[in-house]
Formats: structure tokens, sequence, C-alpha cells
């Protein structure tokens, strides 16, 4: 569970630290912010069409590994980001971060679901949330003090680096063990 629970703290600390300054990243590019309307409404328009299918998938394939693709990916993008010079871009971009923000959602939810289950599982839910508000408040409060030393770029790349200790983590999390440990802990 310590492993699931750090991963999803740094994907969660991940975007804190960049979301704020998405809007001055398409600002800019030369856009307005209107357009961020419309990147916005991309990215949750393909993270509904993504949604179904992402769901039945991970239930063949796991979600674990859906969740390893995701910080990867998101590690990947970060990286591009400071490189979109483009409102076109920016829309791609916006296209495929709702599909990985459905891959982290839809699996964030199953994975949890599969270790938080029976008696006590409101306990572990609640720790689990805990943890990753805090580290998402920490991100939050530590943007606001480095925007002042680092460029926006410089931010995007430390979302990315936080996403990729995500992916990380998941590698060293072995489900059957963390869902039989859960069931030990709830015995009790």
């Amino acid at each position: 569970m310590r492993y699931f629970i750090l991963s999803q703290s740094l994907a969660t600390m991940a975007g804190s630290v960049s979301f704020p300054f998405y809007l001055l990243f398409i600002k800019n590019i030369g856009s307005n912010f209107s357009s961020f309307g419309f990147a916005y409404g991309l990215f949750t328009l393909s993270s509904a069409l993504f949604h179904r299918w992402i769901g039945a998938a991970s239930d063949k394939i796991g979600s674990r590994k859906f969740l390893i693709g995701y910080a990867w990916g998101m590690a990947f993008l970060f990286l591009l980001i400071p490189e979109v010079d483009t409102l076109t871009g920016v829309y791609v971009m916006q296209v495929a971060l709702g599909f990985l923000g459905a891959v982290q959602k839809t699996c964030e939810k199953t994975m949890a679901g599969e270790i938080f289950h029976g008696e006590g599982a409101g306990r572990k839910i609640g720790h689990y949330h805990f943890w990753t508000s805090l580290f998402a408040s920490f991100a939050v409060f530590a943007t606001g003090v480095l925007i002042d030393f680092f460029t926006i770029s410089f931010i995007f790349y430390i979302g990315s680096f936080l996403f990729a200790g995500s992916g990380i983590a998941l590698l060293f999390f072995e489900q059957k063990k963390e869902v039989h440990k859960a069931e030990e802990d709830v015995s009790a």
C-alpha cells in the first residue's frame, strides 16, 4: 500500500506543481485565455471518450500497468510541453493529456478499490487521501516560491521528474502482497 500511496502522491504533486502555470504557458504562446477554455474542453472531451475503453482494458491488462504507463507518459509529455509553441500544438497536447488523465482517473480508482476493500476500507481511503492531498499542498506552496527563481519550463521539468518517480514507485508495488497485507490489517 505504501508504494501505491507514494506513487499517487508524486503524481498528484506533479500535477499540482504545473497546473496553475499552464494558463501562463498558453498565454506565452500568444493566445488569449479563451483559447484555454477550448483547450480544456478538448482535454475533458478526449478524457470522456477514452474512459470506457480504459475501464474495460484495465480489467484485462491491470490497473498497475496502466498507471505506470500514465506516469511515464506524463513524464514524457511534461518534457515536451515547454517546446510547444503553437496553439495547434497545445490542442494536440490536450488530447494526449485527456487520454492520460482518463487512465489515471479510472485506474487509480480501480486499483484503490482492489486494495482498500472490506472492513476498514474507509480508514484506509482516508489515510490514502490524507497523504496524496498533503503532497499536493506541499507542491503548490513550493511552486509559489520556486516560480520566483525558475522559469515556467523548469516547473514542467520538475513535474516530469515527479511523474517518473511515480512510475518507478509503482514498479515496487506488489499488488497480491499488498491486498493480502490489507486483509491482514483489517482482521487484526
